[in-house]
């Protein structure tokens, strides 16, 4: 255990940031889950507003450190291609 008062607030400091962390990743699990299940059920118009707000939720995740930017885009970039061929396949 830490003996330090500078490694004890270390130590606070880290759990809250955890907890943050998965708060936000259980936020973004569950809008990509929305995503997903609205293509599966082949729902356009569904699929299409629940992209809209699973975007903006990855992006700030992405801008404030609790995922790679790179993650970010790439997760953003497999939702959107799936809700698109949803669109192909139904003209």
């Amino acid at each position: 255990m830490a003996t330090h008062k500078s490694a004890e607030k270390r130590i606070r400091q880290n759990e809250k940031r955890r907890m943050r962390n998965v708060s936000i990743k259980t936020h973004i699990k569950t809008r990509v889950k929305a995503v997903l299940k609205a293509v599966d059920n082949k729902n356009m118009e569904e699929a299409k507003s629940t992209l809209v707000s699973a975007v903006p939720a990855i992006d700030k995740a992405a801008a404030k450190g609790i995922f790679h930017k790179k993650t970010a885009s790439r997760k953003i970039s497999r939702l959107t291609r799936k809700v698109n061929s949803l669109q192909t396949s139904e003209s």
